[in-house]
């Protein structure tokens, strides 16, 4: 995996050269937090599913500048001797904690917060952002298109058409997560021990004189997995038929996985006939599997028309996210500690409320009902904060402050989200296996009303600030207009 240390924008480095002077001419040293979050969901969606973080502990692992690095930075002509020195034993020595990957999260929650001196925190801002910001949203948009199929199978199938090889390897790894059962990326199989499928392409097809002669060869080399492609030259008086004829072949050795895939033409007419077709055929086990430019939109339209679609490939609009193409995620100081004394709190005005920021060090407090296990709400706390189930707890949204809600004790459950990940430099979590993370993203999904999963304008899961934390917050924007 190649070294992503220079993978920021000029202003972290700027930014980082001045911060060492002030350091070296003054003295002076500060420490930082900053919360990595994000302020509206993406697609219209109801939730995020967070992603990317083995990649970043990966990154901040390897962070270190070499030779050709300081060499090409000294070329700029903007960095001086005396911080390229500091650079060429740059380590990072802060501390990260972290949602974990595959977890149901919402706006405004800090997904990763970095507690580090000031100039190494500055630095990973930009590649945090681009990982968790790309990961998280294929993941969300995965999870869209898995709710939307309703519990049949989704493969990720976006590769060519994704923006890049990146894009298309760690896309399909946050589909994954997203709930797709495997992928057509073989590196990515590789790479994250996922499932790799594939058919036929149309050309296979036509290569041969014949398509039956084609289906035949094909089944012969892989009887265990035999999906064929019907919709070359007639889908109901070719492709539907011929398929038949192989199965029929095919039974005497006995069949294992098998079934036929429609990439054209109206999907929901063309299922129901090919399924009574393999029916009366005897073939009431055969997959039909579906692509086409589908989408969670037009998968769950088919599904309300009686489409017989047991198996969907998803690819341009999964891998590229295509109507809601970023995820929007932001990286904003919280809190600044000088030479080992208090902390400051820090927050960021604006005239647009969504842009102003939750000031402290924070924690995040997710509430569970305690017969369905199912989500309630979450609560950002500051960090000297507990929470037990063992009293009422009224909570009240902070913008509509007059919205409440009161749990009753032992009625809930509480979980603590972020966790640490890195402690002084050095990885104190090392990140799960992509099945692990997938497992554990299912279980999450699990935990969502069906109301909080809708497509179109689904319930907002409340997401409330601490008594504490809502008093600071207020203090100092009063303290800031006066």
């Amino acid at each position: 995996m190649r070294n992503l240390t220079l993978l920021t924008d000029f202003y972290e480095l700027t930014m980082m050269q001045a911060y060492h002077h002030a350091e070296v001419t003054t003295g002076r040293k500060q420490t930082a937090v900053f919360d990595m979050f994000y302020r509206e969901n993406p697609c219209g969606n109801g939730y995020a599913v967070v992603a990317g973080l083995a990649q970043v502990v990966d990154y901040i692992n390897d962070l270190a500048f070499y030779d050709e690095d300081i060499s090409y930075l000294r070329s700029t002509g903007v960095f001086g001797e005396e911080f390229l020195a500091y650079l060429k034993d740059f380590k990072f020595t802060g501390s990260i904690n972290a949602v974990p990957e595959g977890t149901v999260v919402f706006p405004g929650e800090p997904l990763i917060q970095v507690i580090a001196p000031l100039m190494e925190a500055q630095l990973i801002e930009t590649a945090i952002l681009n990982i968790i910001n790309h990961q998280s949203l294929i993941a969300t948009k995965a999870s869209r298109v898995c709710w939307a199929a309703r519990g049949d199978r989704v493969l990720e199938i976006g590769l060519r058409r994704a923006q890049g090889p990146d894009a298309g390897l760690y896309g399909a790894r946050a589909a994954m997560i997203g709930g797709c059962f495997g992928t057509s990326n073989v590196l990515a199989g590789q790479l994250f021990d996922v499932p790799v499928r594939g058919t036929q392409a149309h050309s296979w097809i036509m290569s041969f004189d014949s398509e039956i002669e084609a289906f035949r060869y094909y089944s012969q080399l892989y009887p265990k997995y035999c999906i064929l492609l019907v919709d070359t030259y007639d889908t109901l008086k070719s492709g539907v038929p011929n398929a038949i004829r192989i199965f029929s072949e095919m039974r005497e050795n006995g069949l294992e996985t098998y079934g036929i895939r429609l990439d054209s033409g109206d999907l929901a007419y063309l299922s129901k006939r090919a399924r009574k077709m393999l029916d009366d055929a005897g073939f009431p086990d055969a997959i039909i599997s579906a692509s086409n430019d589908l989408d969670e939109y037009l998968i769950s339209e088919l599904k309300s028309q009686g489409a017989q679609i047991s198996q969907w490939g998803v690819g341009t609009h999964l891998i590229t996210s295509k109507e809601y193409p970023a995820f929007g995620g932001v990286y904003k100081l919280a809190s600044l500690q000088s030479d080992g004394g208090e902390w400051q709190n820090k927050i960021k005005l604006s005239e647009d409320p969504i842009k102003v920021t939750n000031p402290g060090i924070k924690k995040i407090f997710r509430l569970y009902d305690a017969t369905s296990g199912k989500m309630k709400a979450d609560l950002i706390a500051l960090s000297e904060e507990t929470l037990t189930n063992t009293a009422d707890l009224t909570i009240f949204d902070p913008i509509a402050t007059w919205k409440q809600m009161t749990l009753k004790a032992h009625e809930f459950t509480v979980r603590e989200l972020l966790q640490p990940v890195f402690e002084n430099g050095v990885c104190v979590h090392p990140p799960l296996t992509v099945p692990q993370i997938c497992e554990y993203a299912k279980a999450e999904r699990a935990t969502l009303w069906d109301e909080h999963r809708r497509l179109v304008r689904p319930h907002i899961m409340p997401v409330d600030l601490s008594q504490k934390l809502f008093d600071l917050k207020k203090a100092m924007i009063e303290k800031s207009r006066s």
